[in-house]
């Protein structure tokens, strides 16, 4: 299981990004979600890799 946290506004954000962002779980700054340790989860995550951080 990965633990991802969003670190950073959405506000400036391009819509696709905020869409994955959105799909990840993640609502508020500094909201951690627990999500499985897939290649479809870290394909979502690459798209927004400096937005988000992961902890395994």
């Amino acid at each position: 299981m990965l633990k991802v946290k969003l670190i950073k506004s959405l506000i400036t954000q391009p819509a696709a990004q905020r869409k994955v962002v959105a799909a990840l779980g993640l609502r508020r700054l500094h909201q951690v979600r627990e999500l499985p340790d897939n290649p479809c989860t870290w394909g979502m995550i690459r798209k927004v890799q400096h937005l988000v951080e992961v902890v395994r």
